[in-house]
């Protein structure tokens, strides 16, 4: 069987479990931004959760948010995820971007991912979250989304690899989106067709002329997330915008 969270072998436990914290530390850098640090003996997991202003009407959606095989916070294009986390927490959404405690070590980045999930649920009070990664960070959201699938409303991925989500299939019924860069320099195109493929479901979203970090493309991408977000993570009778 599949092991998605990489945690095969061991007593069942909760991702905050797995992790082992020895010692945490928070600080509000903003009103509405807090700064997350959380000490393993399997290195720093850092997290820059965007919170809903006080007294603003939450809703039951969250996105938790995650970077490449070299780590990072601040996601593909112009800094999307920055852009991702003021804007929607302003519609009372909270945002938690992910920096991992070893990037590129798959098991380990999907742990770190699926405690801000377990964080978002329970410290955020989301009943649901959207899951994003860029890159090698498409795996990673992939798997976390299977692994933790009545927790997950939708995924969205931005020039994934297709090694790492051989599990795909986990994830038919859930609304998937793909993005890529036709002249990516790095992951071809093809990577997002196959992990659709071995999904059975999502929409991959070709982006003419743009390469791998989708440089070009912040109106697009923009333009289809606030279209593709709002039923999976505001209320029904909350306004899109």
């Amino acid at each position: 069987m599949e092991d998605p969270l990489g945690t095969a072998g061991t007593a069942p436990t909760t991702p905050l479990d797995a992790l082992q914290v020895m010692a945490s530390s928070d600080v509000m850098l903003t009103p509405t931004l807090r700064h997350v640090e959380m000490y393993t003996m399997r290195g720093l997991l850092s997290l820059l959760w965007h919170e809903p202003e006080e007294g603003a009407p939450r809703q039951p959606g969250a996105l938790v948010l995650c970077g490449g095989a070299m780590g990072g916070l601040l996601g593909p294009g112009d800094a999307m995820y920055h852009r991702l986390g003021v804007e929607w927490s302003q519609r009372g959404v909270p945002v938690l971007r992910v920096s991992y405690r070893r990037p590129n070590d798959l098991d380990l980045c999907r742990v770190d991912l699926a405690a801000a999930v377990q964080l978002a649920i329970g410290g955020a009070g989301a009943d649901q979250v959207v899951l994003m990664g860029h890159s090698f960070g498409g795996a990673v959201a992939v798997g976390v989304a299977v692994g933790l699938r009545e927790m997950v409303s939708g995924v969205a991925t931005f020039a994934t690899q297709s090694a790492g989500c051989e599990l795909a299939g986990g994830l038919q019924g859930l609304p998937f989106l793909l993005f890529h860069g036709e002249r990516d320099e790095i992951l071809p195109i093809q990577a997002s067709e196959m992990v659709q493929m071995i999904a059975g479901c999502g929409e991959v979203v070709r982006l003419p002329g743009d390469g791998h970090l989708l440089a070009k493309s912040d109106d697009v991408i923009w333009e289809r997330l606030e279209e593709w977000l709002p039923p999976l993570v505001l209320a029904k009778d909350a306004p899109a915008t």
